[in-house]
């Protein structure tokens, strides 16, 4: 019986990498230096990202490092204190950016790779070239994770690897489905090869002997047989793995993107008046969180002046729609709109029957004050209205961090007799808007960010 095993060593006599290196030069000779076992086909060299990015020359002088991490940051993900989790320009969700500082001279710091799966697929290549071997590359760089306590090393580049082990399709040794099951084979091989580097040793690369089923043979102009060729195949057919990149999860399936007081700073951003939308379903618990994200706004007299009806039956939406149509259209011909003009203003409205979900907030003034005169009595509903709309602000943002787009219509507030009647509410109840729900149908237009100072007066 074969035992699955495999071995993994750090590679001693690595000197100090200056810029303009030939980095896989370096790796060829401390590899091949007596007494070691050398490389072979279907080894994976695992290549810390300092000595690729010092190398590259991507070493800056930096009296703020501050400002070299804005400068490489595209979005910030979460804020500590001077700590930032920041996404960079690869992609990646780190801290920092993953600029360095340590390991490099007073004054300067180190950025990471432009491109470090061009990097591998540059390591690979040469040492094929030199030593005549088919060998995988992964370079890495030290994360820490959401949830884990410690840091680890993780694959921010790669060449000649599977970097993701597919098992979906298959089943577990009970005969279960695997339905959710993809490995990140390169961040696992990351992390055994800073087992044996260590981050103050001076070994910088590590060898791994033994997973040659997870290195790819990769185009050789010779035709010679790499670790896992078949029979017949041609090697030179064979195209390079995907990279690190592929490990990337994209801001449609991250569902963890938004990070801590930068969270609700996003979903401000994110909502977005939408108008066209997707015909597929809403999702009626993300609409009931929002809801319950709605009642967390402040309100006069510790009351809840906040009601929402959702229209979740599509009979019902119809009838509402076509009945705010009826009463607009009589509006319009009684304000002497002639029929033509009457007929664009009500396609400009349509927006609420494109959109696959509809709710009306509504304001009731359960536990509002009766005061001797009507100035008071209007401060009044005035102090409920305000707090109508901040509850249905915190339900549109809501409905952002779900990944839901939203129109709030104001149609409802102008025939709010025909909405009661249709939808059966009680008189007490005032709708305040219609809100369309849905998915988006596009990517918003980019907004101008608005200078907060010209919406600011000091005193």
């Amino acid at each position: 019986m074969t035992v699955p095993s495999y071995r993994v060593w750090a590679l001693p006599g690595m000197p100090q990498v200056q810029a303009g290196d030939d980095l896989a030069k370096l790796i060829a000779a401390a590899a091949t230096a007596e007494g070691l076992p050398g490389l072979a086909d279907g080894d994976i060299l695992l290549v810390t990202s300092k000595i690729v990015s010092k190398a590259e020359g991507r070493m800056l002088e930096a009296v703020d490092r501050e400002a070299a991490i804005d400068q490489e940051t595209v979005r910030v993900v979460a804020r500590r204190g001077t700590l930032r989790i920041v996404e960079n320009r690869l992609g990646l969700v780190m801290a920092a950016a993953g600029v360095d500082a340590s390991n490099t001279p007073a004054g300067t710091v180190l950025l990471l790779p432009e491109d470090p799966d061009a990097s591998a697929r540059a390591i690979r290549e040469e040492l094929r070239t030199a030593l005549g071997v088919n060998v995988g590359v992964v370079v890495s760089d030290t994360a820490g994770r959401p949830w884990r306590a410690g840091l680890t090393d993780m694959a921010i580049g790669a060449a000649g690897v599977r970097v993701l082990e597919d098992l979906r399709g298959g089943q577990d040794a009970y005969g279960n489905p695997l339905s959710a099951t993809v490995v990140a084979v390169a961040d696992e091989l990351a992390a055994a090869g800073d087992l044996v580097k260590g981050k103050a040793d001076g070994l910088p690369v590590a060898v791994v002997r033994g997973l040659s089923h997870v290195v790819t043979a990769g185009p050789a102009e010779d035709g010679r047989s790499g670790p896992d060729d078949r029979p017949g195949q041609d090697v030179r057919s064979e195209q390079e793995a995907p990279g690190a990149r592929a490990m990337v999860r994209g801001a449609a399936d991250d569902m963890f993107r938004l990070g801590t007081s930068e969270a609700v700073r996003e979903a401000v951003t994110l909502r977005r008046t939408v108008r066209e939308f997707t015909d597929d379903p809403v999702d009626g618990g993300a609409v009931r969180r929002a809801v319950a994200a709605a009642l967390t706004a402040p309100a006069p007299h510790h009351t809840t002046p906040w009601r929402f009806v959702l229209l979740e039956s599509p009979e019902t939406r119809l009838r509402l729609l076509d009945a705010m149509r009826d009463a607009w259209i009589a509006d319009l011909r009684g304000d002497g709109f002639g029929e033509e003009s009457i007929a664009k203003r009500v396609r400009r409205g349509d927006v609420l029957r494109k959109a696959p979900y509809l709710v009306v907030p509504c304001l009731v003034m359960d536990g509002s004050h009766t005061y001797p005169d009507e100035r008071r009595n209007a401060a009044e509903r005035e102090m409920f209205v305000v707090a109508n709309g901040a509850g249905i602000q915190n339900f549109l943002v809501a409905l952002a961090g779900e990944r839901l787009g939203s129109a709030w219509i104001s149609s409802t507030m102008f025939c709010r007799d025909v909405v009661r009647e249709v939808l059966e509410l009680p008189g007490t109840w005032d709708p305040m808007g219609a809100v369309a729900v849905g998915r988006p149908a596009q990517a918003p237009p980019a907004r101008p960010a608005r200078d907060a100072d010209g919406f600011v007066l000091v005193r």
